[in-house]
């Protein structure tokens, strides 16, 4: 196992205010994200997460159960079977509070993995920072935007071409026409504008 993973994750715990986790649950997480049929939402996602949040921390109300989160977001991902999201916030929570953390800690986690259904306004910071966070990939360079745009692509390779590309237009259309794609002052400064031309450039192509 990365070194770095699990100092990380041990930090993470103590700043829960629980003394640790099941130690195969790190191993269960890495495995997850490790799985063969997934293309962007791997390892480097998950390590490109904890690197934007770094940038965000200081922002965060609770920021060790942001962290959790981000570690959980995508625990479960499965292109055919839908409720990946519900899936995943149910881990999350339940394992903060197999592992002794508060009923109230575990229900903000669970609303934060539920954030990344991106079918509302989030409504906290911490919401605001994990969405953030995880979308930060619209509003990166040219090349890394599309180089994300191959990989969900092979994620979905099981998708006829045409079926795909009319789904995809309309998921990056709906992210164009919101009024704000970024809700922290740092991204949407950052990020917002470069998102734009991506999303644009892409719909065009699909």
């Amino acid at each position: 196992m990365n070194k770095s993973y699990a100092s990380a994750w041990q930090q993470m715990w103590r700043s829960l205010g629980v003394a640790s986790a099941d130690p195969a649950l790190l191993l269960a997480l890495l495995g997850r994200y490790s799985e063969p049929h997934r293309s962007y939402h791997t390892l480097r996602h998950l390590d490109a997460c904890f690197a934007n949040f770094a940038t965000l921390r200081g922002q965060a109300t609770y920021p060790a159960e942001v962290e959790l989160a981000l570690w959980f977001h995508d625990a479960v991902y499965e292109t055919a079977v839908p409720g990946n999201e519900q899936a995943s916030a149910d881990w999350a929570a339940q394992a903060l509070l197999a592992a002794g953390g508060a009923p109230a800690a575990a229900q903000r986690v669970h609303a934060l993995v539920m954030t990344t259904c991106h079918d509302r306004v989030p409504q906290t910071a911490d919401e605001k920072i994990l969405l953030d966070v995880d979308l930060a990939i619209l509003g990166s360079t040219s090349g890394a935007f599309d180089a994300y745009e191959l990989q969900v692509r092979e994620e979905y390779s099981a998708v006829p071409i045409n079926q795909f590309r009319d789904r995809r237009r309309r998921i990056l259309q709906q992210f164009l026409d919101r009024e704000r794609i970024y809700h922290t002052r740092t991204f949407h400064a950052s990020h917002e504008a470069q998102a734009r031309t991506n999303l644009l450039r892409s719909i065009g192509q699909l």
